[in-house]
């Protein structure tokens, strides 16, 4: 088997040369001025900065971003969100754009999780701002996430987000030293 630069994949070293996380997640929002509020005023997540709008008479849209060459980016915010990724979120104008919000199960379907200390607060506040809960919080009792107690939720504009807590760590954590951060420090 061999790659489009005919070196075999057993050769090509694997992963990215100093990879060092995510920087960020970008996603695209029908109204950003709608989801900063929601991400600063609701989840608590912290502004950075802005730019916009943006749009080239050319066709470097096309190349650079894979959009319509006539998009118009109308608005970046770039956004701090606790001890995780950062958000990069896009407001677009665009010809050809599509605005159906893709559920799991489609093609390029998604999800943002949070990981809060205590589910149930979290929940209250949620609710108390509007915010649908898909169903009940559920609690993982076996396999490799067990310890773990989600729940799903959706942003004004139907975007799928859930709610993550493990205080005392997820099943698998009890074999590995590999964790995303400790539940008990914080800072990492």
């Amino acid at each position: 088997m061999s790659t489009e630069g005919g070196q075999s994949y057993e050769t090509v070293e694997r992963g990215l040369p100093g990879l060092r996380g995510t920087d960020h997640i970008g996603f695209t929002v029908p109204d950003i001025d709608e989801a900063v509020r929601f991400f600063v005023d609701v989840i608590g997540c912290i502004q950075v900065y802005e730019l916009g709008p943006f749009q080239s008479e050319d066709d470097w849209m096309a190349r650079q971003l894979n959009v319509d060459p006539r998009a118009i980016m109308k608005k970046l915010v770039f956004l701090r969100c606790g001890f995780g990724s950062n958000f990069e979120i896009f407001q677009y104008i665009a010809p050809d754009q599509r605005t159906i919000q893709p559920r799991n199960s489609d093609v390029g379907g998604h999800h943002l999780a949070f990981y809060v200390d205590d589910m149930d607060a979290a929940v209250r506040h949620l609710e108390a701002h509007g915010a649908r809960i898909l169903g009940v919080p559920v609690m993982r009792e076996s396999g490799p996430s067990g310890g773990q107690t989600w729940v799903y939720f959706l942003t004004p504009w139907g975007m799928q987000c859930e709610l993550v807590s493990f205080p005392n760590g997820k099943a698998y954590e009890r074999t590995t030293s590999l964790r995303l951060w400790h539940t008990a420090d914080p800072g990492g």
